[in-house]
């Protein structure tokens, strides 16, 4: 009976069903051993999409004691890796780059859900992702969780917090309302799952989306800003953030600001489930069936043929 739901379940189904399943996989999260002050100065985080906001999550949750770099940028720099013990955060375990660089890492540690890959097989650890999905082909939401938890929980000695982040989350997002031109707003903890909010409005509905850090976003991307145009802002509400909300709400600007959490991995967490939300809920107001990344078959064969 399941295999059969799960064959006639779309993509947009299936990664809804993979955002609920989350929420077991939170009571059941293992954390790492969290690494020691001297070691996290000898290491990096590489990874590429939502593995790179894990990364990135991993240099802000350990106060930039460990650094995140992308997978090309260390392929064109191998001096960068060839001292270092090197973490490559990805799912797949196959994106080209990640195994070449860690041919030349002085050691090379895989986080990823395929313990056969390619990547697993160049590393000299591997730290399998566990986590249970629907087996569909759909936008990364449990297995991108379970990876930011891993990364962080390397850094940082964690406590998982209550599952009712999820209900708050959800009220939020089903209330949003947002257009096809969209900014997304973070901080040093924050910051990264911008770029993952962006990334699910990439791939669930091809909508045009633009990530930067709070302060940035005053000097540069403010310029491009237009009448009717979506500004969620994923910080706390403070004096700096509020004032921000208040002049663009001025000029004719709709402002998502979440009441988030101030504890940093609830803050994390909240954000995830609202960044997987917000676009679920457009998708089914707009009675979609397929993720973007799904039915766009020509983009996805050339992101195809540059990833692996």
């Amino acid at each position: 009976m399941c295999l059969k739901l799960f064959e006639i379940m779309n993509s947009i189904e299936a990664y809804e069903r993979d955002i609920h399943l989350q929420l077991d996989f939170l009571k059941s999260f293992r954390k790492q051993k969290t690494l020691s002050a001297n070691q996290q100065k000898n290491i990096l985080f590489s990874g590429s999409g939502d593995s790179l906001v894990s990364s990135l999550l991993a240099e802000s949750f350990s106060g930039g004691m460990v650094k995140a770099m992308d997978p090309l940028d260390l392929y064109r720099n191998k001096e960068l890796v060839k001292s270092k013990h090197v973490y490559f955060v990805s799912i797949s375990g196959n994106t080209i780059t990640n195994i070449k660089v860690a041919r030349i890492a002085k050691k090379a540690i895989a986080i990823t859900s395929k313990p056969q890959s390619r990547l697993a097989n160049e590393s000299d650890r591997i730290i399998p992702l566990v986590s249970p999905d629907s087996g569909i082909f759909t936008a990364g939401s449990i297995s991108f969780l379970e990876s930011a938890l891993t990364c962080i929980s390397l850094v940082k000695n964690i406590q998982i917090p209550k599952v009712t982040l999820f209900a708050k989350a959800d009220s939020f997002a089903k209330k949003a309302k947002i257009s096809k031109r969209i900014f997304v707003l973070g901080n040093f903890y924050t910051f990264p799952l911008a770029m993952y909010c962006a990334a699910k409005f990439y791939e669930i509905l091809g909508y045009d989306v633009h990530y930067s850090r709070i302060e940035q976003f005053s000097h540069m991307e403010l310029f491009s800003v237009k009448k009717g145009d979506t500004v969620i802002i994923l910080d706390e509400q403070n004096s700096h953030t509020k004032q921000l909300r208040k002049n663009l709400k001025k000029i004719g600007i709709n402002v998502i600001h979440p009441d988030l959490p101030s504890e940093k991995l609830s803050q994390m967490i909240y954000c995830t489930f609202f960044s997987q939300l917000v676009p679920l809920y457009e998708a089914k107001k707009k009675r979609k069936k397929e993720c973007y990344f799904v039915i766009a078959k020509e983009i996805r064969k050339i992101s195809n043929q540059m990833i692996y």
